[in-house]
């Protein structure tokens, strides 16, 4: 091992400056010069060739010059950019009086965009262990996706190599970490096999942490996942996003929540499914066997509009904190709208809103399916206008949902589906305790919220919500 090993550039001011100081150090030590640009610089020295940048890359150059001091193998101390007394402390000797103090470096060549990605793609052997597909010259990427029925219907981003090593700079957490069993096939699920199907989603690096939060609370028990794909009925996940992180990547909680137009909500949910399908093996025609589905189970995924919210957010109410950002996934149908455009009363609304989650699966059915009640802006301002807490009109809910037996038993008012006789003297809540939650979001404009029922078979007889922190280790 040499003494020391300096890395350079010609095309850098600062390295163009310490020529002096290389040549002196050259004659005093073992010195080994690496030029990213230049096989020829510094003159009058033996540089080795790194023009590829292997060498800088191994050795995590950001900056040149660096000069690195060794023990044996061992690095004991390394400086970068021009500093006299520095340079001078890591050599023990006296370096070039002449010149000024100190100049700062420039970039290195590995920091050049898109760079890190490239390099550790060719010169990481072994840094991602997913089988590699090679397609045929004439090929086109994104029909062999189609073609290895990878997608869900709609084009692929092709998860070249680079594309996944840069999407895994999104998380600090090992690629080759398992994080679980996919089902229905209960693939092995790892976090790198979730950055590539992130990537075919179209995510960006950023948003790989509440990806792989969401694939996780999947896999809890208590989610159910393997149920939810097998059902016939109509459900697919939802993921609801709380805290700073969906307002750092940009999600979208306001106008066109639930719709399109927005990147991070569009394909952190596109992911999931994706993850669900290529990893489980969950396909339509397969296990999945819904009589319609719903357009969420291409993605289904917005976040709460937690800091314009009069009330806490649905994440606070599970015990987080407010700095705390957290991804919820509830077994969902698709949207029912609610449009009342005349209440200004808080018992009005409330009433309205009542009369909707009846009909919640079936207006006979009670204590089967959660639900969540998506209350818009201009509805929220008619409760806060009247000082109620979101518990407070949770409370009104449920005293409105309390219904007659006679009225769900079956064969009443003419409709064979209904509950048991033997219920018909009871008082039946229309959800389960806790089975009915709240968030806000949605724009500014428009007299409308929105309710998105649950799984016919969610609450505790099989998919209950879940809830996970988002790790940012």
């Amino acid at each position: 091992m040499p003494d020391f090993i300096l890395v350079v550039k010609e095309d850098c001011a600062t390295c163009q400056l310490v020529v002096p100081v290389v040549q002196q150090l050259a004659k005093l030590f073992d010195l080994e010069v690496y030029s990213q640009d230049n096989p020829g610089f510094p003159p009058e020295i033996n540089v080795i060739d790194d023009t590829e940048l292997e060498k800088s890359w191994s050795l995590h150059i950001e900056t040149v010059p660096t000069i690195i001091k060794y023990d044996d193998s061992n690095e004991t101390g390394r400086c970068f950019g021009w500093d006299r007394k520095a340079w001078e402390a890591l050599t023990g000797e006296s370096l070039s009086p002449e010149l000024p103090g100190f100049r700062p470096g420039c970039g290195s060549m590995t920091v050049e965009p898109g760079m890190l990605e490239k390099l550790a793609v060719k010169f990481g052997t072994g840094s991602l262990h997913s089988r590699r597909v090679i397609t045929a010259t004439e090929e086109d990427d994104i029909e062999a996706c189609f073609d290895r029925d990878w997608s869900d219907g709609l084009p692929l981003v092709p998860p070249t190599e680079i594309r996944v090593v840069r999407m895994l700079t999104g998380t600090f957490r090992n690629p080759d970490e398992i994080i679980g069993a996919v089902p229905p096939d209960y693939g092995e699920c790892t976090i790198e096999k979730i950055a590539i199907n992130a990537v075919m989603a179209g995510c960006k690096p950023e948003y790989l942490p509440v990806v792989i939060t969401a694939v996780e609370a999947a896999l809890q028990d208590e989610f159910c996942m393997h149920g939810l794909l097998a059902t016939t009925y109509f459900s697919g996940p939802l993921v609801l996003v709380n805290g700073p992180i969906s307002r750092a990547i940009g999600m979208n909680s306001r106008g066109n929540a639930l719709g399109q137009g927005n990147r991070a909500n569009a394909t952190i949910g596109r992911a999931l499914q994706l993850v669900i399908r290529n990893v489980g093996g969950g396909k339509p025609g397969g296990v999945d066997r819904s009589v319609f589905g719903n357009p969420g189970k291409y993605s289904y995924c917005f976040a709460e509009d937690e800091t314009n919210s009069c009330w806490e957010s649905f994440a606070v109410e599970k015990g987080f904190t407010s700095d705390q950002s957290t991804v919820t996934l509830f077994a969902a149908d698709g949207m029912q709208g609610i449009v009342d455009q005349k209440s200004r009363e808080p018992e009005s609304l409330a009433r309205s809103f009542a009369a909707g989650l009846r009909v919640v699966s079936h207006p006979k059915m009670v204590m089967a399916a959660d639900a969540f009640l998506v209350i818009s802006p201009e509805h929220e301002r008619v409760f806060r206008n009247a000082h109620w807490s979101k518990q407070q009109l949770k409370d009104k809910l449920d005293e409105l949902l309390m219904i007659p037996g006679e009225q769900l038993i079956a064969g009443a008012q003419g409709i064979a589906e209904g509950i048991p006789e033997k219920f018909k003297e009871a008082t039946l809540p229309k959800f389960r305790e806790g089975g009915l939650n709240i968030v806000r979001a949605g724009g500014s404009a428009g007299l409308f919220s929105a309710i998105i029922a649950g799984w016919g078979a969610s609450g505790e007889m099989g998919s209950i919500p879940v809830t996970r922190e988002i790790s940012s280790h």
